[in-house]
């Protein structure tokens, strides 16, 4: 049996301090009456009708939260597609969104291929799930999802998934589609935690690389995927979602990690995600982009190598990836 496969599911290849429902309770008695006021965030404006048509020119587009639209060489990837009001499995409950997704379903370019890093409902939606397979009814894209998840996919009626294991991968289309290790947990249910996997994901051009850090706690996995499959041209690394430190950083890193994480991988450009759509901690919403900018600036990296986009903004990669190829070249 694998380091990370058990009996009944799946655990993390490093031991986290215990996470269980009393430390939930004492978490939530400790923020019992504070303040959480959601913070209106700037959603940018976009080009929907250059996203749609576009096949040529390599774009990232963040959608929110951990979702994002890479279009890179004809094809246009989805990442963890969570364009949904609520992360629960009741539209009553649980967090809310507190500011809208970049791009809607109908937005969105034909989506060739999902990349899901795991179950919980802040990153698999039904309903978008269901909106892309109705809107895409000729054409409906691929999944890619870490072992366990494509029963989701089978008792929805989807059967165009492909399951990996951590350090497993694919080529497709000229790509090699790598899952590898994150620090997490998994379940849609107390009844189903940890049966699934949870990862992030590696997509390898011939002139391009892509990693997905997906959500994580901060390990020495890196630092080995950093040399096994790195630089990476472009990476999206979590930095929301943290406080309490005492209780989140387990199995969520803060932006002083992340920038950890961006230099253990050998990133040469990074974006930030998981944060500014759902309050799931108790830091404010705007403020993890102000404590990424502060540790950049502590480690003397310059801003522009992991950058905060706005919701909906799109960056069109060309100039990036140009100067990331000249110092490969020059190495």
């Amino acid at each position: 049996m694998k380091k990370h496969h058990t009996k009944n599911g799946f655990r993390n290849n490093h031991p986290i301090p215990g996470r269980n429902f009393w430390d939930f309770i004492k978490w939530q008695r400790q923020r019992f009456g504070k303040d959480h006021k959601p913070v209106e965030l700037p959603v940018h404006k976009n080009d929907v009708g250059f996203l749609k048509e576009n096949r040529s020119v390599p774009t990232l587009t963040w959608i929110g939260h951990s979702a994002f639209l890479l279009q890179y060489n004809g094809l246009n990837i989805l990442t963890d597609p969570m364009l949904g009001e609520n992360a629960s499995p009741f539209s009553w409950l649980g967090p809310k969104r507190i500011n809208p997704p970049g791009l809607t379903v109908d937005d969105l370019p034909p989506v060739d291929w999902v990349i899901l890093s795991h179950d919980h409902y802040d990153h698999l939606d039904r309903a978008t799930i269901l909106q892309l397979e109705a809107k895409q009814k000729q054409n409906p894209p691929h999944y890619f999802v870490p072992l366990g998840v494509k029963d989701w996919f089978r008792n929805e009626g989807i059967d165009r998934v492909t399951e990996l294991d951590w350090w497993q991968s694919i080529t497709k289309n000229k790509w090699i589609i790598r899952c590898v290790p994150a620090q997490h947990f998994s379940g849609r249910s107390p009844l189903s935690m940890n049966k699934t996997l949870w990862s992030g994901w590696i997509l390898t051009h011939p002139d391009f690389s892509f990693y997905f850090v997906g959500d994580t706690g901060y390990n020495i996995d890196f630092k080995e995927i950093g040399e096994l499959y790195g630089p990476f041209d472009l990476a999206a690394i979590p930095i929301g979602a943290y406080e309490p430190r005492w209780f989140m950083s387990p199995v969520h890193v803060d932006p002083e990690h992340a920038v950890k994480i961006h230099l253990d991988i050998k990133s040469y450009f990074s974006v930030a995600m998981h944060w500014g759509a759902f309050m799931l901690a108790d830091e404010k919403p705007d403020e993890p982009p102000e404590l990424l900018s502060k540790a950049l600036k502590e480690r003397k990296i310059p801003e522009e190598e992991f950058i905060s986009m706005q919701i909906g903004e799109t960056l069109k990669l060309d100039k990036i990836l140009s100067k990331n190829h000249n110092v490969n070249m020059n190495k």
